[in-house]
């Protein structure tokens, strides 16, 4: 009930079974030309030791200033959430003391 079911595989048609033929050779009068194969105008990237460790250097710096940048973002976020607690500290203190008429 569960097992998946599977398509038959196509199989390929028998071969025919012909008669053999007399094949009688033309004479070739010139060989075909092949054209060659197309250039690639693209440019081809050739990594030397000096270009790879500057690419790895390039990328650990991007690494770190990513990383500087998502530090700095949550210190904000976690400089405001303490400042936003401590206001709403000193308003409880300001309506307590509204409220008990001092």
């Amino acid at each position: 009930m569960l097992t998946p079911k599977y398509p038959r595989p196509d199989t390929p048609p028998p071969p025919a079974v012909t008669a053999p033929t007399v094949h009688t050779p033309v004479p070739v009068t010139s060989t075909p030309v092949v054209p060659a194969a197309p250039v690639s105008n693209r440019p081809i990237v050739q990594l030397t030791p000096g270009s790879a460790l500057a690419l790895a250097a390039g990328g650990g710096a991007v690494v770190l200033v990513v990383g500087a940048v998502l530090v700095s973002l949550l210190l904000a976020v976690a400089v405001t959430g303490v400042s936003v607690a401590v206001v709403a500290v000193v308003l409880r203190g300001l309506v307590n003391d509204l409220h008990k008429g001092r």
